[in-house]
């Protein structure tokens, strides 16, 4: 008896192969595939319970639209008259400059034209770099 039930334990510890389990994440923000972020996105998006009433999207009429537009294209008017007025038909040219409350810096750089915007009523500052040619 002992000689069979040393076999069967035998055969059956052959006949059971096992494998490494390997753990590989879904989303893709811990290191799952990118092609999954699509699909986690719909799937949590429809199980999304809470609905954000507030947001509700209006049709502009034509006469908003066309209201708006000639409003931008007159602000656009206005600047290009001033562009023109500050720094004539040449385009821009290296100093400093005031329009208001904006203080404009215009100098050359190792990467181009650098133009540096700073508004002196807030303190913000935004830096433009136009790449050499």
């Amino acid at each position: 008896m002992k000689p069979l039930v040393t076999a069967i334990i035998i055969l059956l510890a052959y006949a059971a192969n096992a494998q490494d389990l390997v753990y590989k994440p879904r989303n893709p923000n811990f290191g799952g595939d990118t092609f999954n972020y699509q699909w986690l996105l719909s799937s949590a998006e429809a199980q999304n319970k809470l609905k954000d009433n507030t947001v509700t999207t209006k049709t502009k009429t034509e006469l908003e639209s066309f209201t708006e537009n000639l409003n931008s294209q007159l602000l656009n008017l206005v600047s290009r008259s001033l562009f023109t007025q500050q720094f004539g038909n040449n385009g821009i040219s290296e100093g400093s400059y005031t329009f208001g409350s904006l203080s404009v810096e215009i100098f050359p750089s190792e990467n181009g034209l650098t133009v540096t915007i700073l508004d002196t009523n807030t303190g913000e500052q935004t830096q433009v770099i136009i790449p050499k040619s």
